[in-house]
């Protein structure tokens, strides 16, 4: 948990390690919630420092002065020397075993660059790949102001073609098969690929998150379980994009190619090298691909489905006690509206929500925080940096003090 005083790094620690290091923690005078709010207290639940960051997060001054806009980043990565060095971002590797161990993400957005930028910064470091993908209808100053980030990292790059995302349709899945795509071709290196959203955070360190990965032994980890029945239409009528809106054309689809089982997930993965080629060159993934893109919401099936395919490196059978469901795998935490409940149900999946909620899911809040660290998740979803920022401000004051008291 956090220290009281940010400058502290370790009780023990020798005074050459917290000078060499110490420029890398977050401060209190580096950003505004953390001149006015305790995180330290909020991460442990404290509820007179919730309260009190609730109200902070619905002030208009709090608001207005917590706000970066588009053009900061653009003038600020003019000098990227200096941009690195004032946004604090890791630039060597931690440890040996994490350089041993890179990694790969594809980064998809469409706005806010302030929070995409706080995400890579939270994800970076200098072993790793990124590929970003910016929607192709963001504003013009999203684009630049990401371009002008991604320039500054050898390791980071925009991606070579983007596409027009439209919820619940093909796109959303084109936009991480472009990054793939790059990334498989761009580096041999990298041992697993991990693919993130604009809304994401995440609840481990990279150490941790390699130690994770070790450990499924070139397994993978994603929801993949049987369809519920509610959800089938989408998969057994076609559907098209009119007016930048998914609808039914009317049209019955014929059924999987290959037989294939066809299983429940959702967007967020974590997957092998091998996973990953498969996707880019395997014939019945192929054929799977071009019959999903008049589906709905084909990011909730297709990677579930290939993750059971068998050959396909580090997949499980397609029988239904190797289902797995969002909760088991690390790959996210969302928490759904329906599956919330209070502390003492033996019903609900987990606590209730304590920020808002957007299409059912729970958006956090500082609230959630507590909650969250605690889970085996490597990242959540979903934050949202203009509604509660103080909620990212100390898991992000959290995680980078874990990774520099996790140092040698």
């Amino acid at each position: 948990m956090l220290s009281s005083s940010s400058s502290q790094l370790k009780t023990g620690r020798r005074p050459a390690y917290i000078r060499k290091y110490q420029w890398l923690e977050y401060t209190d005078d580096d950003e505004l919630p953390g001149k006015v709010c305790n995180c330290s207290a909020i991460l442990k639940g404290e509820k007179e420092e919730l309260q009190k960051a609730k109200l902070l997060t619905i002030t208009k001054d709090f608001q207005k002065n917590i706000h970066i806009p588009d053009e900061y980043y653009i003038h600020a990565a003019q000098d990227c020397r200096k941009f690195k060095l004032t946004r604090k971002y890791i630039t060597f590797p931690l440890s040996k075993e994490e350089e041993e161990f890179p990694l790969a993400y594809s980064m998809v957005v469409h706005h806010k660059v302030h929070s995409f930028e706080r995400l890579l910064r939270a994800v970076y470091a200098p072993q790793n790949i990124y590929c970003v993908h910016v929607d192709r209808k963001a504003p013009a100053s999203v684009f630049i102001a990401i371009k002008a980030i991604t320039s500054c990292f050898p390791n980071v790059f925009m991606v070579s073609k983007t596409v027009n995302v439209v919820y619940a349709g093909w796109t959303r899945v084109q936009a991480d098969l472009n990054c793939m795509a790059d990334l498989y071709n761009t580096s041999t290196t990298w041992k697993y690929f991990i693919n993130l959203c604009g809304q994401d955070f995440p609840l481990k360190t990279n150490l941790e998150i390699v130690q994770a990965l070790r450990s499924l032994k070139g397994g993978n980890s994603l929801e993949s379980e049987e369809m519920p029945q509610e959800k089938k239409k989408r998969v057994t009528n076609a559907y098209e994009v009119v007016d930048g809106k998914i609808q039914r054309t009317g049209k019955t689809k014929d059924p999987a190619p290959f037989n294939l089982p066809i299983l429940s997930g959702n967007a967020y993965i974590v997957v092998n090298r091998g996973y990953v080629r498969s996707v880019l060159e395997d014939k019945r993934i192929q054929a799977l691909i071009e019959w999903a893109k008049d589906t709905y919401s084909p990011d909730e099936f297709l990677w579930a489905t290939i993750q059971r395919i068998p050959g396909v490196p580090g997949s499980t059978w397609p029988n239904r006690k190797f289902d797995m469901t969002d909760i088991n795998a690390i790959a996210r935490m969302v928490k759904w509206q329906g599956h919330e409940g209070s502390e003492d149900s033996l019903q609900a999946v987990y606590p209730e929500c304590k920020g808002h909620h957007v299409r059912s899911i729970c958006v956090y809040g500082a609230g959630d925080l507590q909650w969250l660290i605690e889970q085996h998740h490597l990242f959540a979803n979903k934050f949202d940096a203009d509604r509660d920022p103080i909620a990212i401000y100390c898991l992000e004051k959290y995680l980078r003090h874990k990774a520099l008291i996790e140092l040698d």
